[in-house]
């Protein structure tokens, strides 16, 4: 139902050289399939999908404690959506899973083009990637609700990916004021008591039903963020720049923001 994934397992790794290539091959929309290791050292599959018809591009993974991934980046909206399936604590009365869904603008130069994407291809299929740039973990008060009936108006992408998290889809104050301006409806948003006086950190709550500010880490471990030029050099001694590669980064995210109670954030007691 949700995505192709492969359980990470004990992997003896071997220092690998390795290099992706923009192949000239086009097409509307294309999958890749890279091994990558972990924060934690273990070993996933990363599915990344491209679509230059819709122009975006998706990357999904399995975390090592079993929480699925997925982040899409729509360039024709400029927005960017993370949803995380994180499994739920059966014998603490939580449901099979719980899912969140973080969405923001896009900004220039964050991930490559969605066309470029699609053109990849890697050597060898069976290395294991770490990325070349480890970019600043981006702090994120995620301050407003997001009405999903709506959100046609901000990219189709959010309905198709958040609809299993229901109440706990969210946005930023600074973006909603950015997607106002552009003639969004105001009727999609609805602010949190983020900034409420006296609402405490769910790592400092100990009672399960009390509302709280609740925080959750992820981090792309690996995708292309930049292109990669080299030139060649005529006769003359003129260059002419091409297309020969990416550079991979990774980034972490940290999202805050209010929950109705402390059960709906557990995994603040583990930090």
């Amino acid at each position: 139902m949700f995505a192709r994934w492969i359980s990470p397992g004990s992997v003896r790794l071997t220092v690998l050289l390795w290099l992706f290539t923009v192949s000239e091959t086009l097409g509307s929309a294309s999958e890749l399939k890279v091994r990558v290791r972990l924060a934690d050292g273990q070993i996933t599959d990363e599915l990344l999908e491209a679509d230059s018809e819709k122009d975006s591009i998706t990357v999904e993974f399995k975390q090592g404690d079993g929480t699925l991934i997925t982040f899409v980046a729509d360039f024709k909206q400029d927005v960017k959506i993370f949803r995380a399936l994180i499994l739920g604590e059966l014998e603490r009365g939580q449901s099979q899973y719980q899912a969140l869904c973080f969405i923001t603008r896009l900004t220039h130069n964050e991930i490559i083009p969605s066309e470029s994407m699609a053109r990849l291809r890697q050597k060898n299929p069976q290395a294991i990637r770490t990325a070349e740039e480890k970019r600043n973990t981006e702090m994120l008060s995620m301050n407003v609700a997001v009405n999903l009936t709506r959100t046609w108006q901000l990219s189709t992408h959010i309905h198709n990916m958040c609809n299993v998290a229901q109440e706990a889809v969210y946005t930023r104050e600074a973006d909603v004021r950015h997607w106002l301006d552009r003639g969004v409806e105001s009727s999609m948003f609805k602010p949190q008591a983020v900034e409420e006086p006296g609402l405490q950190s769910c790592g400092t709550v100990k009672d399960l039903w009390q509302p709280c500010l609740c925080s959750y880490n992820l981090r792309l471990e690996w995708y292309p963020c930049l292109l990669k030029y080299c030139r060649n050099r005529d006769v003359s001694g003129r260059g002419s720049p091409y297309k020969c590669g990416i550079k991979s980064c990774s980034k972490g995210y940290k999202f805050t923001y209010y929950v109705p109670h402390k059960q709906l954030c557990l995994w603040e007691e583990e930090t």
